[in-house]
């Protein structure tokens, strides 16, 4: 059985909750759902989508990192937005981050998420390369 390696990126509610921001199981990362809150628990780019979801994957960047992979191992992307014409604009930065890699991708609308001023949440899957 391969090793499991549990991935922290230090938010109190982790260990309240029970999960880590990504667990490595052999090659496979899943990178948790993912908002764009810091680790002050304030949450980055206020009502603006785009800058919610470059924040959003540069922490999911930070997690593949620390799991020893990197974006370009990104195999499938879930993109949850609390309103569809959001779409275009969270789009955009996933595009920026994958534009190359294109990881399959599926974009839903959520009635909403756990804090209302969070308009965005990505969850990731990859495969590290040997």
């Amino acid at each position: 059985m391969s090793e499991r390696k549990l991935i922290s990126s230090g938010a109190p509610w982790e260990s309240t909750v029970g999960y880590s921001r990504a667990v490595r199981v052999g090659d496979q990362i899943f990178v948790a759902g993912t908002t764009a809150v810091d680790e002050r628990g304030e949450i980055i780019g206020g009502g603006d989508p785009y800058l919610q979801a470059k924040a959003i994957l540069a922490k999911i960047d930070a997690a593949l990192a620390q799991a020893g992979a990197s974006m370009n191992e990104v195999v499938r992307t879930r993109i949850f937005v609390t309103d569809i014409a959001f779409a275009e604009q969270v789009g955009r930065a996933h595009g920026e981050s994958f534009a190359h890699i294109k990881p399959a991708s599926t974009l839903v609308q959520v009635v909403r998420l756990i804090d209302p001023r969070l308009l965005v949440e990505i969850e990731a899957d990859a495969v590290a390369r040997a």
